[in-house]
């Protein structure tokens, strides 16, 4: 693993002298030959950054900046892995993690951080790759302590875990180590269903750009967090270039939606407060569900 991340250093050190604008011109196999080479050498979590950094050439006007953040966090993460014998333990287990090195779930049984709470079920996304569909299930419990349900099954098949939106469910979760402990796997559960009528989360985007600020600086390799806001307010925003939906809060304060169009969330909300549960990738937010009077309600894409 280690001779493989410093071919790796190699290969980015080359990109960069070559310039950024050239790989604009690349073919689709300069990255997946660079993938390949780390599932070689053990390293599938690397291979993975470098198969979603391959979709961002050419696809928006500043995808330059965005490839760079990429790759300097593979920077980061190929130093990491150097020092691992330097880092506290538990952002050594994240930088284990994120390089592809895999825990069972009796290990996480074992060493995880063990919650037991009543938990509401913000929402769920459900992504096909290949032969193999991939169920993100995100849930919290009190207070604001966030929890990740990653499921996988081959197409057709059905997951193993079942989850409902916007249902709360009593269970005790055990939380992968890491400087961030997010991934969970459920220990036992007992019971539960009742309908949320309320999001916990927070009050203003500045209060969660702090929150995912905290974690990011304690994780620097998260690509998604779960977002939850309070009172706020789904807008489209028209402009000379066709315009941008976002959700606002009661200070002003505004986050971008995710490409596409919103209509739905709008209309659920009545253009008045809402809670909403949504993913956020640094950059926008993808709606999950949304708490509009009293109500959950699973929003388009949502599973």
């Amino acid at each position: 693993m280690a001779s493989g991340l410093d071919a790796l250093d190699l290969w980015m050190e080359d990109l960069m002298r070559g310039g950024l604008a050239a790989v604009g011109t690349r073919p689709p196999s300069f990255w997946e030959t660079q993938a390949k080479r780390m599932v070689d050498a053990q390293a599938p979590g690397v291979a993975a950054r470098l198969q979603r950094l391959s979709g961002l050439p050419n696809s928006s006007p500043d995808w330059p900046e965005k490839l760079l953040g990429g790759l300097g966090r593979l920077a980061l993460l190929s130093e990491a892995f150097r020092r691992l014998d330097t880092l506290d333990e538990p952002l050594a287990e994240s930088v284990r993690a994120e390089v592809g090195i895999p825990l069972s779930q009796e290990e996480v049984l074992e060493r995880g951080e063990s919650v037991a709470d009543g938990w509401i079920v913000l929402g769920q996304r459900t992504v096909d790759e290949g032969r193999l569909k991939i169920r993100r299930t995100w849930l919290v419990g009190d207070p604001r302590r966030y929890a990740l349900i990653l499921q996988f099954a081959a197409t057709g098949a059905p997951f193993a875990e079942g989850f409902v939106s916007g249902t709360m469910i009593r269970g005790e979760l055990a939380f992968y180590p890491g400087a961030y402990p997010l991934r969970a796997i459920v220990r036992s559960r007992t019971g539960g269903g009742a309908r949320a009528e309320k999001l916990p989360g927070h009050g203003t985007v500045e209060a969660f750009l702090d929150h995912a600020s905290t974690a990011t600086a304690r994780q620097p390799w998260l690509e998604r967090l779960p977002a939850v806001l309070e009172g706020v307010v789904p807008v489209f925003d028209g402009g000379p270039d066709g315009g941008r939906w976002l959700v606002r809060d009661s200070d002003g304060g505004a986050l971008p939606f995710a490409g596409g169009e919103h209509w739905t969330l709008l209309s659920l909300s009545g253009a008045r407060p809402v809670d909403l549960a949504a993913e956020w990738d640094g950059e926008t937010l993808l709606p999950l569900g949304v708490v509009a009077g009293g109500t959950y309600r699973i929003l388009p894409g949502d599973v």
